[in-house]
């Protein structure tokens, strides 16, 4: 079992007060209470931080006050005092540390953790915290050490190479903050037991194999039995892994989408 070196990096131990609040966990309950998302229930009691996606406040610099752990994502967040005195709590780039500060705005500096619309950051600039809509609030590229890549900019829009590989088209009007997200090292961490992945709230999860034929395709049969299916299937009957494109084939964002991801062998050496 590995842990992360927190301590080296974490200026707080508690959160700012007035930037959090309680909620229900939903367990991967819908709301008649069925079970929707598997493996999921108990962990640990979480308070939840309220973190600052919109980036509203433009054309004000902000300071590093904090450097903190949120339970709710594996980036470290931070937080930031604006200069007409409000406080916000914010996903920090890596580098950025207590002191340092930071501009949304159309004019900033091309430098880590500043914020800027997509047409005016320059072609091959990391950049994490992404629009997809302009105005919309920061929906791509918010996990621990991930980072997206300016490629090119044509007619209104933006390519970007997503940490997936895949190359997409966002309107370049949309904002996006200059960096790669902080704790990197997330990645490397081993869970080593099973009770630890409960503390996370992750329940077991059962082979399909072990099931009966009701519940699975691969259940049945007498002691171990192979799946019996030339294609690899999900518990209810789609189509998974394995190279399978299981992809909705016309998705609404399918126009933005310049080239699909690299799977496999092809993606390791593509990187």
């Amino acid at each position: 079992m590995t842990v992360l070196p927190f301590k080296q990096y974490l200026t707080a131990s508690e959160p700012h007060k007035p930037l959090t609040r309680g909620f229900k966990r939903d367990m991967g309950r819908n709301s008649h209470g069925r079970i929707t998302v598997r493996h999921k229930g108990g962990g640990h009691k979480k308070l939840y931080r309220i973190v600052d996606f919109l980036y509203d406040k433009k054309n004000i610099p902000a300071k590093v006050m904090t450097v903190e752990y949120d339970p709710f994502r594996t980036g470290y967040i931070g937080l930031v005092a604006y200069k007409d005195g409000e406080k916000r709590y914010t996903l920090l780039p890596k580098t950025m540390k207590t002191g340092d500060s930071f501009m949304v705005s159309e004019n900033a500096a091309i430098e880590t953790g500043n914020r800027l619309p997509l047409k005016s950051i320059p072609v091959g600039t990391f950049i994490f915290n992404i629009e997809v809509r302009p105005g919309g609030g920061a929906k791509l590229v918010r996990s621990a050490g991930s980072f997206a890549q300016v490629i090119a900019n044509d007619a209104g829009y933006t390519h970007i190479k997503m940490p997936s590989t895949e190359v997409r088209k966002i309107h370049e009007n949309a904002w996006a903050s200059v960096g790669a997200v902080s704790n990197e090292e997330n990645h490397l961490v081993h869970i080593g037991k099973a009770g630890r992945t409960r503390w996370l709230g992750i329940r077991p999860t059962v082979r399909g194999s072990v099931m009966n034929p009701v519940d699975h395709p691969y259940g049945g049969g007498e002691q171990r039995t192979g799946r019996g299916l030339r294609r690899l299937k999900t518990m209810w009957g789609k189509p998974a892994g394995k190279g399978q494109k299981t992809r909705t084939p016309k998705k609404y964002s399918n126009v933005f989408i310049v080239s699909r991801r690299q799977v496999g062998k092809k993606k390791s050496a593509a990187e």
